[in-house]
């Protein structure tokens, strides 16, 4: 697949701004997978990866002290429900089960009081309660974003896609919060997307 600089422009543009979407911050083992995994999903606008759960100030991923790493998923309301990812949460993990190691564990982060409302009716239908599983079920507290190499990491992996990145005048910052890489995150990291088909018509790449 090749991309101009005016798709990529484009195809950014016309996202919904960050101020319609809602957020939802989960941790699923190394953050790379889940960051491809939900960029693929219908109705995910952003994706961003990062730190969170613990209590030490600015983490790093050399220095992170007992945070988790997490994906923070900028999604529409009204196209994906917050319940559709906690099933695509719950159906990546086995909730019985923790790791001990907590840069890997797995983690809800209920940003909301409507967000915890939503999970624990989750967990109920399925016979389950925050208490009584493995993973940990909290409130977010702070999110920090992990180093820009961890961003669209299967992305960062074909050259194509970051030199029409870097060609279109984007820098790492704008890379992390591009709605178009987080899509073509999922694309490389093998999961289906219909890519092709969502790029400006005027000026479509061929695949």
């Amino acid at each position: 697949m090749t991309l101009t600089q005016t798709q990529i422009r484009e195809y950014d543009r016309r996202a919904m701004d960050s101020a319609e979407t809602a957020t939802a911050t989960f941790g699923i083992g190394c953050f790379w997978g889940p960051d491809a995994q939900f960029g693929a999903m219908d109705g995910v606008v952003r994706t961003r990866v990062g730190y969170a759960g613990g209590t030490k100030l600015d983490p790093t991923y050399r220095s992170l002290g007992d945070h988790t790493e997490v994906v923070q998923v900028e999604f529409d309301p009204d196209a994906v429900a917050y319940r559709d990812l906690l099933n695509r949460v719950f159906t990546s993990h086995n909730p019985q089960h923790q790791t001990k190691k907590t840069q890997y564990q797995s983690i809800v982060l209920a940003e909301t009081e409507d967000q915890r409302a939503v999970l624990d009716e989750f967990l109920a239908t399925r016979g389950l309660t925050a208490d009584g599983i493995g993973t940990r079920i909290e409130q977010l507290s702070r999110f920090y974003p992990a180093e820009d190499y961890h961003q669209k990491y299967k992305l960062r992996s074909v050259s194509s896609f970051t030199d029409a990145f870097e060609a279109a005048g984007y820098g790492d910052d704008e890379l992390r919060e591009s709605p178009l890489a987080a899509t073509l995150n999922g694309y490389a990291a093998g999961h289906d997307v219909a890519i092709a088909e969502e790029l400006p018509i005027s000026d479509r790449g061929t695949a």
